[in-house]
């Protein structure tokens, strides 16, 4: 049986079920998946700890394994003396992150000992950033090939050390060809035959007949996301001020929980809204699906994103979205087709995009209004576009596919790199 080590950065995670996704699949294909996590999850915060656990944890670090991996770095010296010269003497990253990677190839170091004698064949690191260091290193010290699959985060945000992962792996997935092409533009080294689009996906629902509004309730904005600057909702609330403005019947729920919840109640305050803008924190499944039926349309303001499943969740059913041009969404979100796009950044634009589509809604509720409207032509192109290329059956399916076909073509690294060993 094919034995392979996944390496996540926390596993299991509740807002990254699509490594689960994928570990099940190579499991129902008769794959030994054995699950790693370099943080130890909170149970509390794990919904899927009755599901799937992992098998492998490293912090905290248990006295023996880090013995075992010091000198596991003794005797097999040269076949990570390599990167050790890279962190040493090249590249730009600074003196912090050049520190934090000597720490993260000893935690590699501690990944080896802890897969020795589990048969492991290949290891696949989800993320591009410290969890994919200590994976291949780990894969160097045991003589395996190392492949990893990079989001939009792991290019835009944390690619230290991205070229030499990319020089080293066997093979790299990417969800999006705005990420494709971003590694071949920005590593031109980097072997474009290696790198392989498989996009994530959402559970495809035949799309009902939309519902009609009720009287008096009043226009709706849903953002489902984590409350973090990235996501950038004060950007939305500040939007909803304008729509205050301009005197629009507005309501606007925020799903997610994070670090910004504060600042944004004090926005909200401060800014006249707390009774048109809530937010909700985590809400179930169910009471999300409940959200999503109740919006008009779905707002992402995001200052980065791959492609968010959240928009192919609201699409899938059927709603009209509205979201940045950045990075891959325009693959999902297609102006004026499958959805709405604004420039980045730009107020006046997010704001009159909103006043559009609420012009089209009060036209299509008008009693004479034809029964194929914009809207309706928008949402069924939605639910077609999420059926034919972000079903996430047949994405799964399509990776797996993929990472057999790729492990067959694996081959095991050499004990040193005599190039980057003159270093």
């Amino acid at each position: 049986m094919l034995t392979v080590a996944f390496l996540s950065n926390q596993f299991p995670s509740p807002i990254e079920t699509y490594v689960i996704d994928q570990l099940e699949e190579l499991r129902r294909r008769s794959v030994r998946v054995v699950a790693g996590s370099v943080w130890r999850t909170r149970a509390k915060a794990n919904a899927h700890a009755p599901r799937i656990a992992a098998d492998v944890v490293l912090i905290p670090l248990r006295a023996i394994l880090a013995v075992r991996a010091a000198w596991l770095c003794v005797r097999r010296w040269g076949r990570i003396a390599p990167l050790i010269g890279r962190i040493a003497i090249q590249g730009k990253e600074g003196v912090s992150q050049r520190l934090k990677t000597v720490a993260h190839t000893y935690l590699g170091a501690c990944y080896a000992v802890a897969l020795e004698g589990r048969g492991i064949e290949h290891i696949h690191a989800h993320h591009g950033y410290f969890g994919s260091w200590i994976a291949l290193t780990a894969a160097r010290l045991l003589g395996l090939p190392f492949s990893m699959t990079l989001y939009g985060s792991d290019l835009l945000l944390h690619a230290a050390y991205l070229d030499t992962k990319l020089e080293q792996c066997a093979f790299c997935l990417t969800i999006s060809e705005f990420n494709r092409q971003y590694i071949l533009q920005h590593f031109p080294d980097a072997e474009a035959g290696k790198i392989e689009v498989v996009r994530l996906g959402v559970d495809v629902f035949e799309r009902s007949e939309t519902p009609v509004a009720e009287k008096d309730v009043p226009f709706t904005l849903l953002a489902v996301g984590r409350l973090h600057p990235v996501k950038n909702h004060a950007f939305l609330v500040r939007a909803c001020s304008e729509l205050l403005a301009r005197k629009v019947s507005f309501r606007c729920f925020i799903v997610g929980q994070g670090p910004e919840r504060s600042n944004l109640e004090s926005l909200i305050q401060d800014s006249g809204l707390s009774g048109h803008v809530h937010l909700l924190g985590y809400v179930s499944q169910e009471e999300r699906d409940a959200l999503y039926d109740e919006a008009d349309i779905v707002v992402l303001t995001s200052r980065s994103e791959g492609i968010p499943v959240v928009l192919m969740e609201a699409m899938g059913r059927g709603k009209l979205v509205l979201a940045p041009s950045i990075t891959g969404i325009p693959e999902l979100v297609i102006e004026g087709k499958t959805g709405f796009l604004y420039a980045p950044g730009e107020m006046g634009d997010f704001v009159d995009h909103i006043l559009f589509v609420q012009s089209l809604l009060q036209a299509q509720n008008n009693p004479e209004s034809k029964l194929d409207t914009p809207l309706d032509r928008i949402r069924s192109a939605a639910q077609r576009h999420i059926r034919q290329n972000f079903d996430r059956q047949k994405n799964l399916k399509l990776f797996g596919d993929v990472f057999l076909q790729r492990l067959t073509q694996s081959e095991v690294v050499p004990d040193e790199n005599p190039i980057l060993q003159q270093i």
